[in-house]
């Protein structure tokens, strides 16, 4: 069989490969989209009942109020999901990351808060970057999945967008201060099915293998960057740097890409790794 067939064969069984790959993080997030809609069915059928249940009108006035509260959170995880599904185009687009973090942050908040994850926010202005909507999420909810599953015993989740502007890029950080990674296992995270993890967790996300060379594989496409510092007993913090949207440029060749530098205080522990 000619060389190329087989390069042709390969080059399908990655895409095949990918798209499994998607169904599966698809699958994930739809169990915890549902999730969240349960418990905020919950919500409303308690208190529901607790104002049935009393006649005098604080306690129906508390009933309300909680039943309310309860459908703005329903209409907030609506609204995160249509934009993920208004976001299912494969085409390149200018792309706010902010508005991202945000909807992806509301579908894992119950679950931060379950596990006593505190979540700061450090967000820079920053201009549209050139990406998939809803494949930059796919990384994005994946590396905080990860963070929180680092930090079982609580902790806290940074996210933070800056913008270089010298570069043309946009660098999306998620970092915790959980466990951290063993500098041995550091260059082989984003091989396929290694996993530091023995398995899923209690929410059955994780321990297959395939998450992080995802993300790699999203970002690589993007012609981006993933890069991952990470200190044993400190934490660690995953980078994704994208490049910024260029209307007159997007028929041109990608510029290539800038270098993310290595903190000196972290050189000893630190892999970088993207095209």
């Amino acid at each position: 069989m000619p060389k190329t067939s087989y390069d042709d064969e390969i080059a399908a069984l990655k895409q095949e490969l990918l798209r499994s790959q998607k169904m599966a993080s698809l699958g994930e997030l739809v169990g915890t989209t549902t999730h969240e809609f349960n418990n905020v069915l919950m919500t409303v059928i308690n208190y529901a009942k607790l104002g049935m249940r009393n006649k005098d009108e604080a306690s129906r006035d508390k009933a309300f109020d909680r039943i309310l509260a309860a459908a703005v959170r329903a209409e907030k995880i609506t609204n995160a999901v249509l934009g993920m599904a208004r976001n299912r185009s494969e085409e390149f687009a200018p792309t706010e990351l902010e508005p991202l973090v945000d909807q992806s942050l509301l579908l894992l908040e119950r679950e931060m808060q379950k596990y006593r994850v505190q979540v700061r926010k450090e967000f820079s202005a920053a201009p549209p970057v050139r990406a998939i909507g809803n494949q930059v999420q796919q990384v994005l909810i994946n590396l905080m999945t990860n963070a929180r599953q680092a930090m079982p015993n609580g902790g806290e989740l940074v996210l933070r967008i800056t913008h270089d502007a010298k570069a043309g890029f946009v660098d999306l950080t998620v970092r915790d201060n959980g466990s951290g990674i063993p500098r041995e296992q550091l260059t082989k995270i984003f091989d396929k099915f290694y996993s530091t993890k023995s398995g899923p967790d209690a929410t059955g996300k994780g321990g297959t293998g395939v998450g992080l060379s995802t993300c790699r594989e999203i970002v690589d496409a993007h012609h981006g960057r993933l890069r991952v510092e990470s200190t044993v007993g400190k934490g660690t913090a995953f980078t994704v740097r994208l490049p910024l949207w260029q209307e007159k440029s997007e028929s041109a060749a990608a510029a290539p890409i800038a270098p993310l530098g290595v903190p000196n205080s972290l050189s000893s522990s630190t892999t970088s790794l993207g095209t």
